[in-house]
């Protein structure tokens, strides 16, 4: 077991950001098209965070041209430049799945003041 958590702590990153439930993010990934890599922006709001340790994963949600976009970023991956958050939410859950089921301002979440 110790074996283990070596290799994984060798993985991990040292500086992770402070994110929370709730919170505006955006997420910038390394995208590898052909012989050229760029980076791409994901924004959105985080509606789940799971497991811990090196198979840590946030789950970032937003809305473009009315359909709704979800996508799973593992936080310790190495095609993840940086994770920026852009407000804090107010919430009082843990996942915020029911925003799945709403549209226009019902999907949004306060702001923390």
């Amino acid at each position: 077991m110790d074996l283990i958590k070596v290799l994984n702590e060798q993985y991990m990153k040292p500086e992770l950001p402070d994110i929370n439930i709730g919170d505006t993010v955006r997420v910038s990934i390394k995208v590898k098209e052909g012989s050229r890599e760029r980076t791409q922006a994901f924004d959105g709001t985080v509606i789940a965070r799971k497991h811990g340790g090196i198979n840590e994963t946030i789950t970032v949600r937003r809305i473009s041209y009315n359909v709704g976009c979800e996508k799973v970023f593992p936080i310790h991956a190495p095609n993840i430049v940086s994770i920026n958050t852009i407000r804090k939410g107010k919430v009082r859950r843990a996942k915020l799945y029911y925003l799945r089921d709403r549209i226009g301002k019902k999907a949004k979440v306060k702001e923390k003041i």
